[in-house]
């Protein structure tokens, strides 16, 4: 198929499952935190509301679609974004795809 815009089917491809990814409400809340430094589990659940699985559930999707990331300290693992960025003072993140990006930040009124 041809490319549009010079983005390939395969960047195209993981550009939609980028936004099936941030289609979630809970996903999105979880990068919204994580934007505010790094959490551990325990931690997104009491600010989520939501009960552990549910929460490691939607951490994994992110962590395998490389939206996060994770480090183990001890019995403690902490999540935190792939990429953030800083505009205007506001945090956010920008999720890096083989040739595309996309930068979310809250917007300055």
């Amino acid at each position: 198929m041809k490319s549009v815009a010079g983005v390939s089917e395969q960047d195209l491809s993981q550009l939609t499952t980028l936004f099936q990814l941030l289609s979630d409400k809970t996903r999105v809340r979880i990068l919204m935190l994580l934007a505010d430094g790094e959490q551990n589990v325990s931690t997104l659940c009491e600010s989520l509301g939501l009960p552990q699985p549910t929460v490691s559930h939607h951490l994994g999707l992110l962590r395998v679609h490389n939206v996060i990331g994770n480090r183990r300290h001890g019995k403690q693992v902490f999540y935190f974004l792939s990429a953030t960025v800083n505009v205007g003072g506001a945090s956010g993140f920008l999720i890096n795809l083989e040739r595309l990006a996309v930068k979310i930040v809250p917007r300055s009124d």
